[in-house]
This record gives C-alpha cells, sequence and structure tokens, in this order.
C-alpha cells in the first residue's frame, strides 16, 4: 500500500525513516483519523501544532501517515503521562482540536497506551 510518510523527532531533524526505538517505558498517542474534503487552514494549523507539541517537555516525536484512500495515523510518542496531559492542557492545542471536530475530521479515534518493550533494526 502506498502511504505518504512523516517522522519527526523532537530536535526538528526530519528523517525518511522509522523514529528510534525509545528506551521503555514510555508513552504513544496514537491518533486515527479520516478528514473532510479541503484544506481549509489544516495544513497552517498542523504545522503550527508540530511547532508547539516539541515545547512540552517529555515529547519524544511523532511518526503520521497518510493511505491513498484518506486514512491517516499519527503516533506520537512520550516520555511520560504527565508529557501527554501537558500538551492536552496547552490552550492552543484545545482551540485546534475543537476546530477540528468543526471543519477538519469526519471521524477519528485516540488511542494511549504505554510500551514496555521496544526494538528496532538497521541494515548494515
Amino acid at each position: 500500500m502506498d502511504m505518504s510518510v512523516h517522522a519527526d523527532v523532537a530536535d526538528g531533524a526530519a528523517a525518511p525513516q522509522p523514529l528510534p526505538a525509545f528506551e521503555p517505558p514510555y508513552y504513544v498517542v496514537v491518533f486515527s483519523s479520516v478528514r473532510t474534503e479541503g484544506d481549509r487552514g489544516y495544513g497552517e494549523a498542523a504545522d503550527r501544532m508540530d511547532e508547539l507539541v516539541k515545547e512540552i517537555p517529555g515529547y519524544l516525536g511523532h511518526e503520521s501517515a497518510r493511505t491513498p484512500g484518506g486514512l491517516g495515523i499519527t503516533v506520537s510518542y512520550f516520555r511520560d503521562s504527565a508529557a501527554i496531559e501537558q500538551w492536552r492542557s496547552v490552550g492552543e492545542h484545545r482551540a485546534v482540536q475543537k476546530q477540528g471536530r468543526a471543519e477538519w475530521y469526519e471521524r477519528y479515534t485516540v488511542h494511549v497506551a504505554k510500551v514496555e518493550r521496544s526494538t528496532g533494526f538497521v541494515r548494515e
């Protein structure tokens, strides 16, 4: 399946590969969505949220992909649940969430999980 992919680490370096396996435990927030038609400011808001989340202590990075059929999945990585709660409480983030429900999303689901094991592989 052909997908567009974006990976971003907390220090701002974009990479064309998966993020590294972080040292557990840490948390993931999985946001799966189907967008409405048109942009209507979505791109600008997403870019701003990318900037803003990097200010949260404990934010590790995120990866995003969207299928040609329109399913989008963003996995955000946080060191602890306190970092997730801090991100949830940012006023500008809450305003964009409200706008997303009003304009940008047909539907979405959010899953939050604690990662207890993490491995990776890199071909030499």
